[in-house]
């Protein structure tokens, strides 16, 4: 299924937060590929390609991460927040396509990421403080 809850679907309703921390994450990234280089002669493709790295690294680490924390690692209370273990089509390839996403669009247009920011701070207050569970809002629609 391509659409659908993260237990049974490739994309779900958190794939639009996975794009959005794609842009910060992707700004955060070539902040980091700067700062490995530090003073180096290197070209902007080296720099982009260093900064694509340190995004999909990062992708992968919270995947491995929300992975656990479905699993319980942390109690009963998180994990039923979250609602099952995310399909494998999801967890390995769509989430960290968006956050790659996300990269791209940030390199394209980095005034974005201000926005990007706003948006997450607010979808994950309304997601964790006032809806049950993380797929409430998927379940109303």
């Amino acid at each position: 299924m391509i659409w659908g809850l993260k237990t049974e679907a490739a994309f779900d309703v958190w794939s639009i937060e996975h794009l959005i921390m794609g842009v910060t994450v992707g700004c955060f990234s070539m902040w980091a590929a700067q700062k490995i280089i530090k003073d180096e002669k290197i070209s902007d493709g080296l720099r982009l390609k260093i900064s694509f790295i340190i995004t999909l690294l990062v992708a992968y680490m919270w995947e491995t991460l929300e992975h656990y924390l479905e699993e319980g690692l942390t109690g009963h209370a998180v994990e039923y927040w979250l609602q099952g273990v995310e399909h494998w089509s999801n967890r390995l390839f769509c989430d960290n396509l968006m956050v790659i996403s996300g990269w791209w669009i940030y390199q394209q247009k980095n005034r974005v990421v201000w926005f990007a920011r706003v948006f997450s701070v607010v979808w994950l207050f309304v997601h964790i403080v006032i809806f049950p569970h993380s797929m409430f809002l998927h379940e109303l629609f």
